[in-house]
């Protein structure tokens, strides 16, 4: 609709978005019916087909719902989650939730299906209660029920006495495992070449590290750098850090020609793919210059600008590499992968092929599209990352894919629905079409 032409009044445009909103809320509601239903026709008696929850990479073994609610196939999740265009983590999570409702927080899924509970609501409510045993859950769907709506601090207050009242083991185990929870989180690089960190640390650790900051901060300001203190203490991470890492030697792979040089220092791989026709950025007449590089472990654009910073720091290591030729396919007679291939096929893919999976391909298994047993090579044409539970699905169960052109993957799910996977993700095709009564 051209936005100019549209005549309606402020009060028909709220009364529009309102009854938008109850639609929206109607279909919500029917999803989670919908799913409820789908769940009771796919439990499984068998742990080790039944869907749980991934940390990471790794499968916990968890139930995507607390105890007592269903086990559900795992495989048949995949496709669920492909349908509802959710990546498989998320997915996993959202209908994970609903079952937590339906089976465990009966009061609550009411709520939502009567239409007095968001449902994104009653989906934190389940995030709490899942770790809950039975008689913990029952007791904060009965509370809720009678105080009505609760704020989420007093609902965290509600849950952990549910804990105390009916797991007094586990508030235990909770309280002294407390100290295991510290950790130091590093996020992925922005467009700017920067990151956010996270930490939990012992509270005197923490006092010892905001003094340390805080003095070098104060030394730079007295040695001249003019940036402002949260600056200045942000840089001193890295002048701590850098004096901790640790003394390597100059070699040369014979297999890949790469050549490394390396000091302590910071260590950051840059992968930088040129062309004949590529020349230097500073050439700004030059229509083919490239002022962007990619950082391969940040998974981010790099300018120019930030490359050469990171190169003119002190102590900084240097790795020069052959170029990697994307199209190369030169098959090895052995079913192990050689680097050089492994890394050919991560370039190329980045993250694992199935529909919507985010799990990055350095971390993936390579799946021989032609199984090696039956003569498929071990190329990178014949090469597909899988992260290790959509692995599974493609050798265990009906998920099959076909490779259309090196990079781009048809899926066929258990019940015949396709997805097209490439480089700018995936694609839900057409359903397949009902026979007609006569065919």
């Amino acid at each position: 609709m051209d936005l100019g032409t549209d005549t309606r009044s402020d009060r028909a445009l709220l009364s529009d978005l309102s009854k938008g909103v109850k639609v929206r809320q109607a279909a919500l509601v029917k999803e989670w019916v919908d799913i409820a239903t789908w769940a009771r026709r796919n439990i499984v008696t068998s742990p080790e087909q039944a869907a749980t929850i991934v940390d990471g990479i790794i499968d916990t073994g968890v139930p995507i719902a607390g105890a007592g609610a269903p086990l559900v196939s795992e495989f048949n999740l995949m496709e669920l989650i492909a349908v509802l265009g959710r990546s498989p983590d998320g997915g996993r999570g959202y209908v994970g939730r609903i079952i937590e409702c339906a089976w465990r927080l009966p009061g609550i899924y009411t709520a939502v299906i009567e239409g007095r509970l968001e449902p994104w609501r009653a989906e934190r409510i389940a995030d709490l209660t899942r770790p809950l045993n039975a008689e913990a859950a029952a007791f904060v769907d009965r509370q809720l029920a009678a105080v009505g709506g609760v704020g989420w601090a007093q609902l965290e207050r509600l849950v952990q006495e549910a804990v105390i009242r009916f797991d007094p083991e586990r508030a235990e185990a909770e309280r002294q495992a407390a100290a295991d929870a510290r950790r130091v989180d590093v996020g992925e690089v922005d467009a700017n070449g920067q990151v956010e960190s996270h930490s939990v640390l012992d509270a005197a650790d923490a006092h010892d590290f905001d003094l340390a900051l805080s003095r070098r901060a104060k030394i730079r300001g007295q040695l001249g750098d003019t940036d402002s203190f949260d600056v200045r203490r942000s840089k001193s991470v890295g002048d701590m850090a850098r004096q901790d890492l640790s003394l390597d030697l100059l070699f040369t792979d014979e297999e890949t020609g790469e050549v490394v040089a390396q000091s302590p220092g910071r260590k950051v791989e840059l992968s930088v793919h040129i062309t004949d026709t590529t020349l230097t950025s500073d050439d700004v007449d030059n229509p083919f210059a490239n002022p962007v590089g990619r950082w391969d472990e940040g998974r981010a654009p790099i300018s120019i600008a930030q490359i050469k910073e990171w190169l003119r720091a002190r102590d900084t290591t240097i790795i020069v590499r052959p170029v990697i030729d994307l199209a190369d396919c030169v098959p090895v007679d052995s079913y192990e992968i050689p680097d050089r291939i492994r890394r050919r096929v991560e370039q190329r893919d980045h993250t694992c092929r199935f529909p919507g999976c985010p799990h990055r391909a350095s971390r993936c298994d390579l799946d021989h599209a032609q199984p090696h047993g039956q003569g498929g090579a071990t190329c990178p044409c014949n090469l597909v990352p899988l992260c290790r539970r959509h692995h599974r699905a493609k050798t265990h169960s009906r998920w099959r894919y076909t490779i259309v052109l090196p990079g781009h993957y048809l899926w066929t799910s258990p019940h015949g629905r396709r997805f097209l996977v490439g480089p700018d993700g995936t694609r839900a095709l057409d359903p397949p079409r009902s026979p007609a009564p006569d065919e």
